[in-house]
């Protein structure tokens, strides 16, 4: 089994930054694809950004330009910097994680991010 935990959410104004960090440990011998999800009250879940082993990366074109996905694959940790953020980016982000041999598919907790002025 792989676990994925999740940290670096809280509150912050328009315009602030997070950076949000997600470590797998387990099982973790084919994973491949990472990336984060999220899903804002009364919405529904959306893909942020995605990021390969070999840190091939794909945003969303709502935060193209504010948001930064990177890996350190030594650690199997993922971040995601948030900067210039907006109301609109309130949200419970999801880490995910896939195992490309296996095609198991894994989710973390989730973690609390909110913009408010």
């Amino acid at each position: 089994q792989v676990q994925l935990v999740e940290s670096g959410g809280g509150l912050v104004q328009p315009g602030g930054s997070l950076r949000l960090s997600c470590a797998a440990s387990g099982s973790i011998f084919g994973i491949g694809l990472m990336g984060w999800y999220r899903q804002a009250p009364g919405k529904q879940r959306e893909l942020v950004a995605t990021i390969t082993r070999g840190v091939i990366t794909n945003y969303a074109n709502s935060v193209k330009g504010r948001f930064t996905i990177s890996r350190a694959n030594a650690k199997n940790t993922v971040y995601l910097q948030m900067n210039s953020l907006k109301p609109e980016d309130t949200a419970i982000y999801y880490c995910n994680a896939q195992n490309t041999r296996s095609l198991s598919t894994y989710w973390g907790q989730g973690t609390q991010v909110t913009v408010s002025s």
